[in-house]
């Protein structure tokens, strides 16, 4: 293996594991001896996404000044202190645990944004040959820690305290900035302000448009499938499972096949249809079986356009690298924003299963970029 390889995963693993916990930790701190009120609990979030923003966006002058292993030794530094930020909160209530936890997805979106341009970047650059196939495997791995780490905090809680699993993410981390780290291969990258070039921006509109879209299946099918639907509790949480499992499960499924047994940019044009194929499908289920299916096949679609759009992105842009992955790490967590909590007020004017039909739409824009992203890069001298 590559050196850097085993920490560049292994980041990858820990970054979807932590970043999970205070979703997976809702039903706990709303309860005894926590007592969050739901507003306060909603509060949680904000510090972590804008954290993640601008993080994400200052990686390419963090990786100036640092380097490649400083701008990662960061970010890990980041995720362990709010990891040690989320054990010490466990022990207290009130007020203080709400200041720790702001602190926590506070830090813990800097770790996210810094640490995923950082690991998107170097997985690029360690298999250049196939560098769309490394980068998608990655947040497979990322995916599927998300998708892993609720279970084995439940784990957790139910033998020892839910306080345990953080803290073993905490060792991790630490342990992590043991292991050799990628080298720089691109001495002459530029970062900071100099870095930017407006070809970037359809990436980013890209990214963003998809995260919308993105958040708006992994946020609301619950919401849909339960509540909507009038099924049970137990259902509308797997159509959530099964969405993420088949995003998770189509990264990794179409990230090891060989370059030379896939046509990786046509799959890129499908992904947008088969989104807008499960938006407008979605509302007309009832049944709880076609629903599953359904969202099922909405993972699938989701998989690769954003880890495409990483690879296509960083390889349109090999001086500027880490910039323009910081950039895509920021564009999808506004989008995620926008589907996430967007949907909320506007379901006040227009019903979910109308919002979906119409969130069809997005794949015009998203077709349009993905065949403009993945031209070939034009020679230069």
């Amino acid at each position: 293996m590559k050196r850097g390889t085993t920490a560049v995963y292994g980041a990858g693993f820990l970054q979807g594991a932590a970043f999970v916990l205070i979703p997976a930790l809702g039903t706990t701190l709303r309860s005894a001896p926590y007592d969050m009120s739901n507003t306060t609990y909603g509060l949680l979030y904000f510090p972590e996404i804008i954290g993640a923003i601008l993080a994400a966006l200052t990686a390419g002058s963090v990786h100036g000044r640092l380097g490649s292993a400083g701008l990662f030794r960061l970010g890990v530094l980041c995720n362990a202190i709010a990891m040690g930020l989320l054990v010490t909160a466990s022990f207290t209530h009130g007020f203080t645990i709400i200041v720790l936890l702001l602190a926590e997805t506070f830090l813990l979106g800097i770790g996210f944004g810094l640490t995923n341009a950082a690991i998107n970047r170097a997985a690029s650059l360690l298999f250049a040959g196939a560098a769309a196939a490394a980068v998608t495997i990655l947040n497979a791995v990322i995916g599927g820690a998300t998708a892993i780490s609720p279970i084995i905090l439940a784990g957790f809680q139910t033998v020892l305290t839910w306080d345990t699993w953080p803290a073993v993410l905490l060792t991790l981390w630490l342990g992590l900035m043991l292991l050799p780290q990628a080298g720089d291969s691109e001495s002459n990258e530029q970062g900071g302000v100099g870095a930017w070039r407006r070809s970037m921006l359809p990436f980013a509109v890209g990214v963003m448009i998809y995260a919308i879209c993105e958040g708006s299946f992994g946020s609301w099918a619950n919401v849909l499938v339960s509540v909507d639907r009038h099924l049970p509790a137990a259902t509308g949480a797997l159509a959530l499972s099964v969405f993420w499992g088949g995003m998770t499960i189509a990264r990794f499924g179409l990230g090891a096949i060989p370059d030379h047994l896939i046509h990786r940019r046509i799959a890129y044009l499908l992904a947008p249809l088969g989104m807008a194929a499960c938006f407008f499908i979605i509302p007309q289920l009832q049944a709880a079986a076609g629903l599953l299916v359904a969202f099922t096949a909405a993972g699938v679609a989701c998989g690769i356009y954003y880890p495409y759009s990483m690879a296509y992105g960083i390889a349109a842009h090999p001086q500027e690298g880490t910039q323009m992955a910081g950039l895509l790490v920021g564009a999808l967590m506004v989008g995620e924003g926008i589907g996430s909590f967007g949907l909320g007020p506007l379901q006040q004017l227009i019903s979910l299963g109308n919002i979906y039909t119409w969130s069809a739409l997005w794949a015009l824009p998203l077709l349009w970029l993905a065949w403009w992203n993945s031209r070939a890069p034009k020679k230069t001298a």
